[in-house]
């Protein structure tokens, strides 16, 4: 198992040398992405070096246009580009609805060769679909460390409301200039920390998968992850501080988290229960006319719910366990689909149960986990014993002026509960929280959290 990470005289973030013996595809990322002090006045010529033509049509909305939409569309067009301009205007936050994405499609030409988002996640994954869509290169301009899809393929959408996610394209250019970066509100800095710290969780599920279900797990991607946030708990308070050096080291590990995503072809290694967690947040407060905080902030508050799930359970004897207990309490199928309509509401709870069908699980196959989980518990504890200790990351949290309870993210009591009760239900893959359900633990580790 090897990596390197390294910068050209360019300012040209590569990652080389991936030797793992995983069993899985490994790909090394072919995009050019460029992290640095002052390098945005340097896109046309990396547009140029890439090759993607002069005619684009540039997306930022109401904050990233005044940002940088506006200078780099200025500094395109004297290097003889050809702009058009889709500034997506809206009274506060932009979202990546069905609106937001007609906009940037409407203003697409058949003369078209590329796309540039201006902007971080709502921006960028607007951007992704259409690019996908039409078939054409796009290049992200990133104006927030507030998240870790600049390298994604994969665009989380809302459609009527809903929280959906579709194929994406990857940008063939990234632009990180630390100068815009660093003029990120607190808020958004902290998004992208509370993003980079839910990536414990997520590696430690994927080892339970691992275990569980014979996941393979690719040591390359666990440890670059690994990495990125040792190195950003080092470097609170330059974060905090918002220095150029500070803001490096946040975005690095966001860029580095997402190139997971690239080298593996999915967003195993960067996203699990905790995700699941601040997704179904967002979802219910936008079907009910609530805009949620930054995705990442969610997803911070989530890691800190969802972390004493896991060192409760590294102290379980599961050799205890009553199976015909488990048996004789299991749902049927009818009571599980009134379970998800009642937790999603009828639109989300019939895609996800469409998107899953594997969660439907016969006894066999729960039997098997739980026979699976008795003979390699020490693998289990082994896997959440990685995790550093729960109050590093309050610290780190506090320290930053993140947001750090469900209130703070408007979940009132309710909300919180369902949360926690289906957040093992949003998609198939394996988590601690499917885990203790299919164990017959859920009523005992949930009991805070009624329904």
């Amino acid at each position: 198992m090897s990596v390197s990470i390294s910068y050209d005289s360019d300012r040209r973030l590569t990652i080389s040398g991936i030797r793992c013996d995983c069993g899985l595809d490994h790909r090394l990322p072919t995009q050019d992405i460029y992290v640095g002090s002052g390098i945005v006045k340097h896109t046309p010529a990396y547009i140029r070096k890439r090759g993607l033509g002069t005619r684009c049509v540039l997306v930022a909305d109401r904050n990233t246009w005044p940002l940088a939409g506006k200078a780099l569309a200025e500094n395109l067009a004297s290097e003889g580009f050809s702009v058009i301009r889709c500034v997506i205007a809206r009274d506060g936050v932009m979202d990546p609805d069905e609106r937001a994405c007609g906009e940037v499609l409407l203003s697409i030409q058949p003369e078209t060769e590329f796309l540039v988002a201006v902007g971080s996640g709502s921006i960028t994954d607007t951007t992704r679909i259409n690019a996908m869509r039409c078939g054409l290169p796009f290049v992200s301009v990133g104006t927030a460390p507030s998240m870790d899809g600049y390298t994604s393929v994969v665009a989380p959408l809302l459609l009527r409301s809903v929280k959906i996610h579709r194929a994406g394209v990857c940008p063939e250019i990234i632009v990180c200039d630390t100068q815009i970066l660093r003029t990120a509100p607190p808020d958004m800095v902290c998004s992208g920390v509370g993003d980079v710290l839910g990536k414990y969780i997520a590696k430690a599920d994927w080892m339970i998968g691992s275990i569980i279900n014979g996941e393979t797990y690719c040591d390359v991607c666990g440890d670059i992850v690994t990495g990125a946030i040792k190195k950003l708990l080092q470097n609170i308070d330059a974060i905090r501080s918002r220095s150029e050096e500070g803001i490096q080291i946040l975005i690095e590990a966001l860029l580095l988290s997402g190139m997971t995503i690239m080298i593996i072809g999915n967003t195993r290694a960067v996203a699990s229960v905790e995700h699941n967690i601040a997704h179904y947040w967002e979802m219910m407060q936008l079907l009910h006319s609530h805009h949620p905080p930054a995705h990442g902030a969610s997803v911070g508050v989530a890691t800190l719910l969802a972390w004493p799930m896991y060192t409760r359970f590294a102290g379980e004897d599961l050799s205890k366990l009553d199976l015909d207990a488990i048996k004789a309490k299991r749902i049927s199928r009818a009571q599980r689909e009134a379970w998800m309509l009642k937790a999603f509401e009828e639109e989300a709870a019939q895609n996800i149960m469409r998107d899953n069908p594997d969660d439907f699980l016969i006894w066999e196959e729960q039997k098997r986990r739980i026979r699976t989980a008795q003979e390699n518990q020490q693998k289990i504890r082994d896997a959440i014993a990685l995790l550093p200790p729960y109050e590093d990351i309050l610290a780190a949290m506090s320290k930053l002026g993140a947001l750090l309870t469900p209130a703070e993210c408007g979940i009132d009591t309710k909300l919180l509960s369902l949360s926690m009760r289906c957040a093992k239900d949003y998609r198939s893959r394996y988590t601690l929280f499917k885990l203790i359900a299919e164990c017959g633990l859920e009523d005992e580790y949930f009991c805070g959290y009624p329904i």
